[in-house]
């Protein structure tokens, strides 16, 4: 697959090649001239937009419940999302690309989701990029009906309340390069045993121990 390709999903033409190169440069195969500053935009772009949709379809609710689907709807496994329907793993320049492009860690995937947002915003204006999220998150944004609340939030939640004390997080391991590292992390709260978490990322290994243990408690 060639980046041209990812230009035909989008549906956008760049004439600053360099600009839409860097965007899928991880910081891995370039130190200097990578995705990291358009991630940065890119994550505030996406932010933007998304809760100026959702002020659109959503007026009459609360402040609260906006900002748990604007979370839902902007994180980085929504991102990872993305990134995997543009098919950025086959492009995307880490240290080892040749070896890894259909294995590449889900994080570098969503931050270059956020990069090309970024690099969009850049060469097109707010404009173009607004429509082009939109277009990429339609039917996350019709589905964001019900607020789908992450399970850290809901272990917290359910710790807070009954025994009004929060959850705790351990890292137990982290090994691999790192470009593709993986993280081993454990969570307990009050009257429980700790479950354990795995993922690329220590937010992912958190998720997932959370989840675990939620539904060890619902299973009691």
């Amino acid at each position: 697959m060639k980046v041209d390709d990812i230009e035909k999903i989008l549906k956008i033409k760049f004439k600053n090649r360099d600009l839409l190169l860097q965007s899928l440069t991880h910081k891995s195969y370039d130190k200097y001239l990578n995705n990291e500053k358009l991630e940065f935009l890119g994550d505030r772009v996406l932010g933007f937009v998304i809760a100026k949709k959702l002020l659109e379809l959503y007026p009459d609710e609360k402040e609260g419940i906006l900002d748990k689907k604007l979370a839902s709807l902007v994180n980085k496994e929504k991102c990872y999302d993305v990134g995997k329907f543009l098919q950025l793993n086959k492009v995307i320049k880490t240290n080892n690309s040749a070896k890894t492009n259909n294995n590449i860690e889900s994080k570098i995937i969503s931050d270059a989701c956020e990069a090309i947002i970024g690099a969009i915003f850049l060469e097109h204006g707010i404009n173009v990029a607004e429509k082009t999220i939109l277009n990429l998150w339609s039917k996350d944004l019709k589905n964001s009906v019900e607020t789908q609340i992450d399970a850290k939030t809901r272990l917290q939640e359910y710790s807070l309340k009954e025994f009004k004390v929060l959850p705790v997080y351990k890292l137990i391991e982290s090994k691999g390069p790192n470009h593709k590292p993986t993280f081993k992390i454990q969570v307990k709260i009050k009257n429980t045993k700790a479950e354990l978490g795995h993922g690329s990322s220590k937010k992912i290994a958190e998720q997932n121990a959370a989840k675990k243990l939620i539904d060890k408690i619902h299973n009691l």
